[in-house]
């Protein structure tokens, strides 16, 4: 039977993510689109490597945003500077990668234009990390909630979760600071491209 694959969406999704994605292209992809909003996690924070290891860069939602509020309904705060924070995080943990350079103009307007929706910004900044990895986007999504997908669904919603052990953990490969931090596991997927630019997606799939 044709797997189904339900997957939240993520702020630059952490690399078990797009693992799970791949293992699903046989099937249909489904990104959760109709869930009530979940606090505390990926769909609004991602982790990189910092100089002082693992950061985590969340992007602040407006008051009343609850566990009540559609997803697709949440709105980005403009209260704080957020986009140049994480701007400047990411020059100080990736300007001195070997691929930084290679994807830093298309990624930087996305810390300088207004978006309104925190979905919205999560798709488009999605279709560009599909484009540096040469990944067709071959997902739809939900039309309505459903708590549970029957197997042999595969469900992604809560078990890609910062709190929660990853559903994939890469061999460990080379990381700006790993000399002093050690390898840290299940980054942001920027992670991964700054590092290792093209060889992405075969480091995900061996």
């Amino acid at each position: 039977m044709i797997q189904k694959t339900i997957l939240p969406l993520c702020y630059l999704p952490p690399i078990s993510w797009f693992w799970a994605y791949l293992q699903g292209r046989e099937g249909e992809i489904l990104l959760e689109k109709q869930e009530h909003f979940p606090k505390q996690t990926y769909r609004n924070r991602c982790l990189i490597h910092s100089p002082n290891g693992r950061l985590a860069l969340s992007i602040p939602v407006t008051k009343g945003s609850g566990e009540h509020t559609a997803y697709k309904d949440i709105r980005i705060s403009r209260h704080q500077p957020w986009q140049k924070i994480h701007w400047r995080s990411l020059e100080a943990a990736y300007r001195s990668s070997a691929f930084f350079e290679f994807y830093e103009d298309e990624l930087a307007p996305f810390y300088e234009k207004r978006f309104d929706f925190l979905f919205d910004f999560n798709e488009q900044l999605l279709q560009l990390v599909f484009k540096w990895m040469k990944l067709e986007p071959a997902y739809g999504m939900t039309s309505t909630f459903k708590a549970d997908y029957p197997a042999p669904a595969a469900d992604y919603r809560e078990r890609i979760h910062p709190k929660r052990e990853p559903v994939k953990v890469l061999h460990p490969y080379y990381q700006v600071f790993s000399d002093r931090n050690g390898f840290l596991a299940d980054l942001s997927i920027l992670d991964l491209l700054f590092n290792h630019g093209n060889k992405t997606m075969p480091m995900i799939l061996e």
